[in-house]
């Protein structure tokens, strides 16, 4: 099960964005777990999520539903900001 890191900029607050229970609703749908966040302590514009993801082609078929973009705008994610990193064995 690859971990994956999404970074992204948000409109809204860190202490919103943290708090926003969207996340654990929509990637726990998918059967994501070990959900961690992250916020950039020099901007807190900036923040990150970290997650283990048991079907990449589910999370990506899911990133492009109106139901993320609902959960995005909910939680001030600028999407163009959006970059998914994917755990890479060496």
């Amino acid at each position: 099960m690859p971990t994956v890191i999404g970074h992204h900029n948000i409109t809204k607050d860190s202490k919103h964005w943290l708090s926003s229970p969207k996340r654990k609703e929509l990637f726990g749908s998918l059967g994501i777990t070990n959900i961690r966040t992250f916020v950039d302590p020099q901007n807190p514009k900036r923040v990150a999520v970290m997650m283990d993801v048991p079907d990449m082609d589910a999370l990506a078929a899911m990133m492009q539903s109106q139901k993320a973009a609902d959960a995005m705008a909910f939680d001030g994610v600028v999407p163009e900001s959006l970059v998914i990193l994917v755990e890479a064995k060496g």
